[in-house]
């Protein structure tokens, strides 16, 4: 089992999360972080810290967000990452999930309250 980044992280990527996980397990796409399925130990440290409240535990994400399970999983295989061993040594990648990429502008309003 492993967590899950959804819908409220899309275009406001506030790494508090980032910066919590002891393991160095979640990544950074275009325009939303992604947790390592085979990287994270399921401490949970990044769950409580989310000020968007976008990280669950993979057997509680809603299920209008249930795709999102499948995308953290998938971005690691788009471009052959696998587990590289830590997000530091990788840094910020220009890609997402192509249903993710899709997507139009999100969570506007969260951004703009905190601005």
């Amino acid at each position: 089992m492993t967590y899950v980044i959804a819908q409220p992280c899309v275009d406001v990527k506030d790494r508090a999360c980032v910066d919590e996980c002891p393991v160095d397990c979640i990544y950074e796409g275009e325009r939303t972080l992604y947790i390592n399925a085979d990287e994270c130990v399921d401490c949970g440290a990044c769950e409580p810290v989310c000020p968007t409240e976008a990280i669950f535990y993979e057997d509680d994400v809603p299920d209008e967000w249930a795709d999102y399970t499948r995308a953290n999983i998938d971005f690691f295989e788009l471009k052959g990452l696998g587990a590289p061993g830590g997000a530091q040594r990788v840094g910020a990648l220009d890609y997402d999930d192509p249903m993710i990429a899709a997507l139009p502008p999100q969570n506007e309003e969260w951004k703009a309250a905190n601005a």
